[in-house]
């Protein structure tokens, strides 16, 4: 019995052994792979990008930044910070300098999105977004506001976000009917409404006798001259259909009899 007892605990201490080993090994090579982040600020990109690479690192530059402290083309700040431990192939992300401020902010309020544009990048300036507002009493495309302002001394990029009037929604309404009325009375109150006259075309004729079908023209009618549609024709077929949701300036069109 104490053999067998003696057999177990020695078997117990070596499994405590291998696992305590093989924990050890495995954060030795976790954290063997690792490195600490070199400082880039203030080195240009090729002296950051060798640090970086020597490490085993990748640097990528993401953006640009104005700075009276660090020099143009300059690494003006990273992330990871400095002294930041992390693995192989680690992705550095730095802004470069641009240096102290140059250039003016222009005031670009009032004018349109496209001039707005052309007077921004013509400074050496980019526009970062364009944000869109519905304002009833302001004409559409119009640059409401800006931001840096007009002027601004305290900036950090040199792009301009701006805002701008976007064009309102087209008013609806509802198609009326208007089948059995004369084509001249309909015409003078669409184009009131502010509607356009489309085509107008002749309805087939119905033969009654027939249980309402279309008939063909007779030899006689086909070389006689075709009706036209005239203010006093009746509208019997219209499109959009009555009921239908249209935007003002809709075409309308008819079949006439």
């Amino acid at each position: 019995m104490r053999t067998i007892l003696r057999y177990a605990t020695l078997a117990l201490v070596l499994v405590i052994v291998a696992m305590v080993s093989a924990l050890t090994a495995m954060r030795l090579a976790i954290h063997g792979q690792e490195v600490a982040v070199p400082s880039l600020v203030g080195l240009t990109p090729t002296e950051a990008e060798r640090a970086a690479s020597g490490l085993g690192l990748q640097m990528t530059i993401e953006r640009q930044y104005y700075s009276p402290l660090i020099a143009e083309g300059r690494i003006v700040s990273q992330l990871p910070l400095p002294g930041t431990k992390v693995r192989h192939g680690w992705q550095v992300r730095v802004a470069k300098s641009l240096g102290p401020i140059r250039v003016t902010i222009p005031d670009v309020t009032g004018q349109s999105e496209r001039a707005a544009e052309v007077n921004i990048r013509r400074r050496g300036l980019d526009v970062e977004s364009v944000a869109q507002v519905n304002a009833a009493a302001i004409p559409a495309d119009q640059v409401l506001a800006q931001s840096p302002s007009a002027n601004a001394a305290q900036i950090v990029t040199p792009k301009i976000s701006l805002l701008v009037t976007a064009a309102a929604d087209a008013e609806m309404f509802v198609m009326p009917s208007f089948a059995g009325q004369p084509l001249g009375s309909v015409s003078r109150t669409l184009q009131d409404a502010g509607f356009k006259l489309g085509n107008v075309s002749m309805a087939p004729a119905v033969d009654q006798s027939a249980g309402g079908s279309p008939t063909q023209p007779s030899p006689q009618s086909a070389t006689g001259p075709p009706a036209q549609p005239s203010p006093a024709s009746i509208i019997v077929l219209q499109s959009p259909a009555a009921g239908q949701k249209v935007a003002a300036g809709t075409t309308v069109n008819f079949e006439v009899r």
